[in-house]
């Protein structure tokens, strides 16, 4: 026996000597356009993905620019209300553009649909799904894309790597209802996810989800510039921050100030919300929050079998996704964040206002004010 294991010990020595001899390749990618099979032999991390380090010269102008990279909370499909299954056809494009992180920051951001989260896709159980998958032309990399609801290879990656000017098709059945995060998948999947490829795909319940009166679309995500936190200009993405986990920037929909001002949510008095959260990742664990609410409702990772009731910070993997419901019973300014606090100032906060009568049994006081003085 023991020799069996001295013998198993042995191998994985040699196979993880061999890894650490091996001269990495260039690093740099000289060439615009970077295709996973043009670079597995020139592979520098050890893992089954492509090289992670993009550090492509980008040429902002070669980009269509995006006013506004965020997708509204609000624009998603309404509910299905139909008793059989049908096909859908889905078509995503694969975009890569260049908008602004913050007012005087611009990225090179990698997208479905010119927006981050991509669009929010709504099928029902049972429903055959036909999605198409463009590559634009000008874009620098070949693209794919993993949906969590799909069961195969991949989740659709093995059969949807499209390169620039290309597109696919992947067929699936969606048989397991819930709420699941999709993104590209292809090269190194977290550098593609860290640059904004990635959404949310609801799989509706036969009988459908109860009635509210909004129905909301928020997901977070991290990004990782070469300058620091606030600095200005044009910000390359930066591998080396990804991969020791230091986002500069943690946002919701996109970018600072999605959810906040003309994107923010609105509800009155009285509504009952849903909201459909997703965590795009790639490191950070959500600990989502809504100052001064507490969801009647969670559905915990986005599993609508067990739903737990009065919750007041509700976690959210990385890759993951969680359903929260509640109604909201007095105006003002509700804060969204992620409650790992140290994130609002690099981002992860959005405002839910509610308009309405005041109920004083339920909520009262007077606002202390107070001169600041100086010594």
């Amino acid at each position: 026996m023991n020799k069996k294991i001295n013998k198993t010990y042995t191998i994985a020595a040699c196979l993880l000597t061999g890894m650490l001899m091996t001269t990495p390749g260039n690093a740099s990618e000289s060439n615009k356009h970077h295709s996973s099979s043009k670079h597995n032999k020139q592979r520098v991390n050890f893992g089954p993905g492509d090289h992670y380090k993009h550090r492509m010269a980008v040429n902002p102008s070669d980009y269509k620019k995006v006013a506004d990279i965020s997708h509204s909370a609000a624009d998603l499909p309404k509910p299905l209300n139909r008793s059989r299954a049908e096909k859908v056809v889905i078509n995503l494009n694969a975009s890569e553009v260049i908008s602004d992180i913050a007012a005087g920051i611009s990225y090179h951001y990698w997208t479905f649909n010119n927006t981050v989260p991509g669009p929010f896709l709504r099928v029902r159980e049972g429903d055959t799904v036909e999605l198409n998958l463009h590559n634009e032309a000008n874009s620098s990399h070949d693209h794919a894309i993993d949906l969590h609801a799909v069961t195969g290879p991949g989740g659709g990656l093995a059969v949807t790597k499209v390169e620039p000017g290309e597109t696919k098709t992947l067929s699936f059945k969606a048989k397991t209802a819930g709420l699941y995060v999709y993104h590209c998948a292809n090269g190194n999947a977290a550098t593609h996810i860290a640059n904004g490829m990635y959404g949310l795909i609801l799989v509706e319940p036969k009988q459908g989800l109860a009635k509210v009166d909004h129905e909301f679309y928020v997901m977070q995500g991290e990004l990782y510039t070469h300058g620091k936190l606030g600095k200005k200009g044009f910000q390359a993405f930066d591998s080396k921050k990804m991969l020791d986990e230091r986002p500069e920037y943690i946002i919701f929909n996109g970018r600072t100030g999605a959810l906040v001002g003309d994107g923010e949510l609105k509800a009155k008095v009285g509504d009952k919300i849903r909201l459909f959260i997703g965590n795009a990742g790639v490191s950070k664990i959500s600990s989502f929050h809504i100052i001064g609410e507490i969801f009647d409702r969670v559905y915990p990772e986005a599993s609508l079998s067990s739903p737990l009731r009065n919750v007041q910070t509700t976690l959210v993997p990385a890759g993951g996704a969680s359903i929260v419901e509640f109604q909201v019973d007095y105006p003002g300014d509700y804060v969204l964040v992620d409650h790992a606090l140290t994130r609002v100032d690099r981002g992860a906060w959005g405002i839910l206002k509610v308009t309405g009568k005041k109920n004083k049994a339920l909520y009262a006081g007077e606002a202390s004010s107070h001169k600041e003085h100086n010594d």
